[in-house]
């Protein structure tokens, strides 16, 4: 198995990078042609998705469902760390996706990208991207 590891530096509390690209660049440098790379964030208050890539308004619609989905203040949070939310969102996010590649693309559709998603920043963050043949 193959494995890279990016920095992912991030500029505000809640936002989503697209990072298709770094994974798209480690499938080339790997010469991988067929099997399946698995991006990993090994973080409590992060994510990874995938979601459409062409309208950015998608990003702002996901970040605000979220938002709704896990409000940053509620009266029954007991973690004191002030990002209860962040790991909520994590979790209803998930921390890593499985993408089969073949001819030495990755399958995903014409509209999806993957996405970084950062729930409790600006921070540093790692992502992890390996691939199995």
């Amino acid at each position: 198995m193959k494995t890279i590891r990016h920095k992912i530096r991030t500029s505000s509390r809640d936002e989503m990078q697209n990072v298709t690209h770094l994974v798209e660049q480690a499938l080339r440098q790997w010469g991988m042609r067929d099997g399946f790379v698995n991006i990993f964030v090994p973080h409590t208050t992060a994510g990874v998705t995938i979601n459409e890539n062409a309208d950015p308004d998608v990003v702002h619609d996901m970040l605000k469902a979220l938002d709704v989905a896990a409000p940053h203040e509620q009266d029954f949070y007991r973690h004191n760390e002030g990002n209860s939310a962040a790991h909520v969102k994590s979790s209803m996010v998930g921390c890593s996706v499985i993408i089969p590649v073949s001819e030495g693309r990755m399958m995903l559709g014409v509209w999806q990208g993957i996405y970084f998603c950062e729930f409790d920043g600006p921070r540093s963050r790692e992502m992890i991207v390996s691939c199995g043949e």
